[in-house]
């Protein structure tokens, strides 16, 4: 028996949390946390919530980035997580054929009946990297299309469609793309005329920004691609189970129906990393054309028991628990809500979103003293308004949110799917409180302004 005690090494060492992040990983992630004081150290989590040392109770309304759908250790999924580890399975033989992946594959599968097939990996952006070899070996093509400000991985395939050039830069050269405006079909059409491309990628919903294709768009995208024998490729990996008030955010289109489909992040129940690439038949068949070509893709670790058990027991519970349904009906209701303050804040410009997917962005105000004060942020970093929103949502309210991407005056809100209308009133009372204090010239608010100025913009 081993003399490995986990419970011990954390008691005796979790302190040094900080400092070993700072020795051993990326440096500039505690050095970002102190500077805008998220420097917590939180000691257990269930649900849509997480508690400090002190007892304090945490809101998250941002859901480890979309992966908690379910929220933190739901009963179901760590129950089917003891089960499948106490049923010592032989799983990833590599050269067998285990019942979890299949079962799983059906089950995702039923909730878009127009696909076929599924390859399991282990995130979203191997998803990603996935459907962009599928597309471009099934219509043997090599240029990929994909939107401005769009974010779909950080590895090289998915980072060459990858909107956001601070994401890119240094790391040239990627793969062929053409990037193209979202909603822009002209755009679309012209590149297609060019007869080399693979395929278009697109998030039905932005995460950066929380962007909306308007509507039409995606049906009439797919239209374009089919007529030129390329094919859509919807990257749901954030959007996808629920997120935006249906299963697949597409679905708020008739109609729409790509060739492949991205999902990952919710998809582990929060536990185990998985990542799923869902394809229409013909495009598999292509690929695995022979038994030569059986292993032409794979991942070591994809379809392994632990993985698809946790898909299978969300999956589940996302039925059981009419999660979609709650998705829809909180999300409308923590939208209207914050909607309602925009004529009453003159900072807050506009609220907007699908679901438990919402972005409130803030704009240039009208009267004198608060244009100043905005316009002197502006010159020294987009963005750092919303930060200042940010930062005392955790600290004076408890509240866990994000700004929706470098240099924009976006917080994205994207809770747990399961949470409530007393959540909703906790979120609305501190970010009006928030505003309030913004509004009324609170000095601490824009004296933090000035220190990110000053702390967060240069290197280290």
């Amino acid at each position: 028996m081993t003399g490995f005690d986990l419970r011990a090494l954390l008691d005796e060492r979790g302190g040094e949390r900080y400092e070993l992040h700072a020795r051993h990983l990326n440096h500039q992630l505690p050095r970002m946390l102190h500077t805008i004081g998220f420097d917590k150290v939180y000691v257990r989590a269930e649900g849509a919530h997480f508690w400090d040392a002190e007892g304090n109770d945490y809101l998250d309304m941002l859901a480890g980035f979309g992966v908690m759908g379910l929220g933190r250790h739901h009963p179901v999924v760590r129950r089917a997580l003891h089960d499948v580890l106490d049923a010592q399975l032989a799983d990833l033989t590599r050269f067998d054929c285990q019942p979890l992946p299949g079962l799983l594959a059906e089950k995702l599968l039923s909730f878009s009946p127009h696909l076929d097939r599924v390859f399991f990996g282990n995130s979203g952006t191997e998803a990603v990297e996935t459907a962009l070899k599928f597309a471009r070996y099934a219509t043997g093509r090599p240029r990929v299309l994909y939107c401005d400000h769009a974010f779909h991985g950080l590895t090289t395939g998915s980072l060459s469609v990858n909107g956001e050039g601070g994401f890119r830069d240094g790391f040239a050269p990627l793969l062929p793309d053409t990037q193209i405006a979202l909603g822009d079909l002209a755009a679309l059409e012209r590149e297609l005329k060019r007869g080399d491309v693979a395929a278009f990628v697109v998030e039905p919903i932005q995460g950066k920004g929380v962007l909306a294709a308007p509507p039409g768009f995606l049906r009439a995208a797919q239209e374009l691609l089919h007529r030129h024998k390329a094919l859509l490729i919807a990257d749901e990996v954030q959007t996808g189970l629920g997120r935006t008030g249906d299963f697949y955010a597409y679905q708020h289109e008739p109609g729409v129906e790509p060739d492949l489909v991205c999902v990952a992040k919710a998809l582990s129940g929060g536990y185990v990393p998985v990542g799923a690439t869902l394809g229409k038949d013909w495009i598999f068949k292509k690929v695995y054309s022979s038994m030569d070509r059986v292993l032409v893709h794979s991942a070591s670790f994809g379809s392994n028991a632990q993985a698809m058990a946790a898909g299978l027991a969300v999956l589940s519970v996302m039925e059981d628990e009419s999660v979609v349904a709650n998705a829809r009906a909180t999300g409308d209701l923590l939208r209207g809500r914050l909607a309602a303050l925009v004529d009453e804040y003159e900072l807050l410009h506009e609220v907007r979103g699908r679901g438990l997917m919402i972005g409130i962005e803030f704009g240039r105000p009208s009267s004198l003293g608060l244009r100043s004060r905005w316009t002197m942020l502006q010159a020294a970093r987009k963005g750092l308004f919303a930060q200042m929103v940010v930062v005392p949502l955790l600290q004076k309210h408890r509240i866990l949110t994000q700004v929706s991407g470098d240099h924009l005056e976006v917080i994205k809100l994207i809770p747990p799917l399961i949470v409530d209308e007393g959540d909703v009133d906790r979120f609305v009372a501190a970010f009006r409180a928030v505003m309030d204090e913004a509004h009324g010239g609170g000095a601490l608010m824009w004296d933090f302004g000035r220190t990110l100025v000053k702390q967060a913009v240069g290197g280290g």
